[in-house]
């Protein structure tokens, strides 16, 4: 029997299946899916078994076998090994890479190199007879920080060490240890018997056990619930009483308990919405709806209600939500609903825990997953539905390699298991809408809250008009007034600004300086409470300097305004107000999201300030205001979707104001009110922004009308950078049909990110059938002769931004 192996080695000339022979004591065994190690050149590597087959081109004695079978069980299924094939072509990626994207961490490989004794110790040199000691292995790192490996090539040389490279799994089983008490009524009662009556607790406890035979307890609880010492246990294990054993546990991933609600009842669009997403579950038909619901129209309880029916068929359900912020209120609305049976993936869980949800979904043990974009590879074999929550949101697309999006993943899914995929969205993608108006796909739209309450009042101020009175804070009048008003009242509110820190840049007033990355062509942001400047791209840090690095000024100042900025501001202005600050600074630990949002919730502040991350999903009764500080951030991005993505997060943003029975208000500050993403937010009305987004899409010739290709060269010398990337798009041209436009290549917006020069160039196309083809000749130039020059080149079929 021959097995076909992708072996984990992202390398071109390797990116296809080798063929081994798989020794006859596992080949009952072996499925494709599983992992094995095998030998790959001078070392052992993870693959993937992708087929089994009789025959084998392989010459006779060429052939190895497998030297290790990791899984007697496969841990990826067989529409796993296709999907993987499909997004190898989809992305352009390494087949490894794709299967490997399917898996938790914890399953993924870590290569250990170790030194291995093979002569007579004597003949080491004197550092390296200390390091091994008695040993007859040591860690390839302990040479490495001893600084001897000049030493250590010296005696591979001799042949009186070997180098070997250990694979092991990197994430384990939890167990606790346990005690299992004899499951033999006799022989305990025969222990209990032949016990001196002076060891009175040993003869309760025998006594006891003989009740209780065949049960499992911790040691804790039996010491605690008999009242006796370890001591007295250990004595009746060694009679023969009962034994210790490793019963394996699941870490739990949740901080609280869910309380349990019912289905609530549905208004007229819910109920028609729903009834069609039922038909195509009947039907067994693969349909794709867009659920288009303003903010606060019920779209989770269509969710619920309809996983509820998924579950009723026996079926399973995958969820998915944008933001690790959104994942602790989604998940616990959905285990209150559906109890044991939820399970969660996300970025935010340890290794252990993510691997040991991955079982708990791989075993069947719950029927519905809720988590972040790579969710949607849950190894579920009967999946009833898909849905992903936000649908809009650029994090459902992956920015390195497999660059897959997650809409395409579910919707591919979907037709595997021929059943509907939900796309649910206050302010849907422009691709996803157009393709609901051309009936690819279904829409179904909810235009009221579901509690029939008002939407927010939204009031657009314009900044230029506070300067010129005089008011330079970042507060306007109104703002400030409506703020102290909510003090008053005791209500909360929302307060957002799309930027971390404190400034945004640091600038020297005599000869103009800003304080730059030494890695990246960024200027650094202040964090006051660590007093250093910290670059957001690669994360390098220095202390804030007293002068100007440049003239030796004193004459420093910060510009810009960041989330702590904002959150000094306000005990500033209003230093009564209980402020909560929600941003990735405050969220690093473990578990943060769920306590700031926990803390807001139990009214412990009056004021959440936050980024993107508090501007969609939440729902508190008390928040009655809602303030953008200035929606001109993400506006004035040098990308296609800049419009698209203001409009979407102020109307998102708007949406958490007014959702029960206060009613709310929105204040929006701009410096371009009259810009059309920032007028039409005010009546949370999508369909007019769509048509005018719609008419400059189409005029400069960008998606959804036509598609786009971003092509990216870095390299560590600029001059080489532009010119590799004015190879490639020369080389586009020769290949490709006038039809297609290429633009660049350009320096990138931010044209050095951790010391390497980026340049880039953009393909536009509405249909070229040489594309795929091209862009995958062109990648196989760039790893068979580019790389060896340093150059590093990738291709984003479906760019979120550029």
């Amino acid at each position: 029997m021959i097995a076909q192996v992708i072996v984990d080695v992202a390398a071109y000339p390797v990116d296809r299946p080798f063929d081994y022979a798989v020794p006859e004591e596992w080949q009952a065994l072996v499925e494709a899916g599983c992992r094995v190690k095998v030998p790959f050149g001078p070392r052992n590597v993870l693959g993937f078994i992708t087929a089994l087959k009789e025959e084998t081109d392989v010459p006779q004695g060429k052939l190895k076998p497998l030297s290790q079978l990791l899984d007697i069980e496969p841990v990826l299924t067989g529409e796993m090994l296709q999907l993987a094939q499909w997004m190898t072509r989809h992305t352009l990626c390494f087949e490894i890479d794709a299967l490997q994207v399917m898996l938790p961490s914890a399953l993924r490989a870590k290569y250990e190199k170790t030194i291995h004794l093979s002569g007579p110790l004597a003949d080491l040199p004197a550092e390296l007879q200390n390091l091994f000691g008695n040993k007859s292995s040591i860690p390839y790192k302990k040479v490495e920080v001893a600084g001897f490996l000049k030493s250590l090539k010296y005696s591979i040389e001799q042949g009186t060490v070997q180098i070997k490279t250990v694979v092991k799994q990197q994430g384990q089983v939890k167990a606790v240890r346990k005690l299992e008490i004899l499951d033999d009524e006799v022989k305990l009662q025969q222990i209990a018997a032949d016990i001196p009556k002076r060891a009175k607790k040993q003869v309760m406890v025998a006594e006891w056990m003989v009740d209780h035979k065949g049960e499992v307890f911790t040691p804790e609880e039996l010491c605690q619930t008999l009242n006796i010492t370890t001591a007295v246990l250990n004595a009746l294990i060694e009679k023969g009483a009962a034994k210790y054993i490793q019963e394996e546990v699941y870490r739990d991933p949740f901080t609280k308990n869910a309380v349990k609600t019912k289905p609530l009842a549905l208004t007229d669009e819910q109920e028609v919405a729903l009834q069609q997403i039922l038909t195509a579950m009947k039907n067994k038909l693969p349909t794709t709806f867009l659920l288009h619901g303003i903010t606060g129209s019920g779209k989770t309880e269509v969710y619920l209600q309809a996983i509820q029916s998924t579950l009723e068929k026996g079926k399973e359900a995958i969820v998915l939500v944008p933001e690790i912020s959104l994942t602790p209120q989604m998940s616990e609305r959905f285990r209150s609903r559906f109890g044991e049976l939820v399970a969660v993936l996300h970025s935010g869980l340890s290794k252990g825990e993510k691997y040991d949800e991955w079982r708990k979904i791989q075993r069947g043990e719950v029927k519905v997953v809720v988590g972040a974009r790579s969710a949607v590879f849950a190894p579920f074999t009967n999946v009833g539905l898909f849905i992903l929550d936000e649908e809009h949101e650029s994090t459902y697309k992956q920015e390195d390699s497999p660059r897959y999006h997650a809409r395409e993943v579910a919707i591919w899914r979907s037709e595997f298991h021929q059943c509907p995929v939900i796309l649910g969205s206050a302010t849907p993608s422009l691709e996803s809408f157009a393709r609901a108006k051309k009936h690819v796909y279904t829409l179904l739209t909810l235009k009221k809250r579901a509690m029939q309450q008002s939407l927010p009042t939204v009031e657009i101020i314009d900044m230029r008009e506070q300067l010129k009175n005089g008011n330079r804070s970042m507060f306007s009048e109104e703002l400030a007034e409506a703020i102290r008003i909510r003090l008053e009242k005791k209500e909360q509110m929302v307060l957002f600004l799309n930027r971390r820190g404190f400034s945004s840049f640091v600038l020297c007033r005599d000869c103009g300086t800003v304080v730059q990355c030494k890695n990246c062509d960024i200027s650094m942001t202040y964090h006051r409470s660590q007093e250093k400047l910290k670059c957001h791209y690669c994360g390098y840090e220095e202390q804030v300097p007293h002068e100007c690095p440049e003239c030796q000024s004193e004459h420093i100042r910060f510009f810009g305004t960041g989330t702590q900025k904002v959150e000094s501001e306000i005990y500033k202005f209003f230093p009564e107000a209980r402020v909560l600050r929600m941003d990735v600074d405050t969220t690093r630990q473990k578990g943060s999201h769920e306590r700031i949002l926990d803390a807001f919730g139990r009214g412990e502040a009056d004021i959440l300030l936050g980024t993107q991350m508090i501007a969609k999903g939440l729902d508190f009764p008390n928040i009655t205001l809602v303030g953008v500080l200035s929606a001109d951030t993400s506006l004035n991005l040098p990308d296609f979707r800049a419009a698209e993505r203001t409009f979407q997060l102020l109307t998102q943003v708007s949406g958490r104001a007014g959702r029960h029975d206060k009613p709310g208000e929105v204040f929006i500050q701009t410096y371009t009110p009259e810009h059309y993403a920032i007028e039409l937010s005010k009546e949370q009305d999508y369909e007019p922004f769509y048509m005018q987004e719609m008419q400059m899409r189409q005029r400069f010739a960008y998606p959804p009308y036509y598609f786009v290709v971003l092509i990216q060269v870095t390299h560590e010398d600029v001059l080489m950078a532009a010119e590799y990337a004015g190879k490639a798009v020369d080389w586009l041209r020769m290949q490709l049909s006038q039809n297609v436009g290429i633009i660049g290549p350009t320096a990138a917006s931010i044209s050095r990110v951790q010391n390497r020069y980026r340049y880039q160039c953009l393909i536009k196309y509405k249909k070229e059938p040489n594309l795929t083809a091209t862009l995958q000749q062109l990648i196989r130039m760039y790893r068979t002769d580019w790389v060896k020059k340093g150059i590093q080149l990738t291709v984003d079929l479906d760019p979120s931004s550029i």
